[in-house]
């Protein structure tokens, strides 16, 4: 279930799961996961504020006032579903069903003759050395092509890596929901190790470790 937080300063952020929430309840955050508990929320918030928040949000036709708190909370919720679409884990690959080991030893049919033992004790044959453990693939097998998660990695694996303003362009994200996305998906869910610089001309980019 997509956990959803606003902050302070009206900014709205959809996680994966709640494990993720943690860091931005501690600061201040309030948490919804449904549009009746962004509702119940909405009722203690001045009225002022629902507009600020509406208002902020990308690609909406700004207003003045609700004409209800729950009203204002409807609106919102159904324009944030896309943030929670974004962050969705994708679906991994089906593993393929283990093949059944033959059972060792074959068994003597009945009435066989049963064979003469050797006179001689020949000692077992070594066991061959195991060979060392293949190193882990990054878990981007399972990525849907042509997805949003499928773009924000295809930029950061870049040579360069891709600054905070590439990747708001490519998927049309705020700058507040490309760092969530970043730390929560990319880093807990899917394991990817990502670098964060600041280069001299201020902007934030961000790449994979190979």
């Amino acid at each position: 279930m997509t956990t959803f937080t606003i902050d302070t300063e009206n900014n709205i952020t959809a996680f994966p799961t709640p494990e993720h929430v943690e860091a931005a309840v501690g600061a201040g955050a309030q948490t919804f996961t449904s549009q009746k508990e962004l509702a119940k929320l909405a009722a203690g918030w001045p009225a002022e504020r629902l507009v600020a928040i509406w208002n902020s949000l990308p690609g909406v036709k700004a207003v003045k006032a609700f004409k209800s708190a729950k009203t204002a909370a409807s609106r919102i919720w159904e324009h944030v579903q896309g943030l929670g679409e974004a962050v969705k884990p994708e679906a991994e690959p089906e593993k393929p069903k283990a093949e059944r080991k033959p059972k060792r030893g074959a068994r003597v049919a009945k009435g066989a003759p049963a064979k003469a033992k050797a006179t001689k004790n020949v000692p077992p044959a070594k066991k061959p050395a195991k060979a060392p453990k293949k190193a882990k693939a990054a878990k981007t097998e399972g990525v849907r092509e042509g997805s949003k998660t499928a773009t924000v990695v295809a930029l950061l694996e870049r040579k360069d890596g891709a600054t905070l303003a590439e990747v708001m362009k490519a998927t049309g994200w705020q700058a507040h929901s490309v760092r969530g996305f970043i730390s929560g998906t990319l880093g807990k869910k899917m394991g990817l190790s990502v670098e964060s610089a600041k280069g001299e001309n201020g902007q934030r980019t961000y790449s994979l470790k190979a």
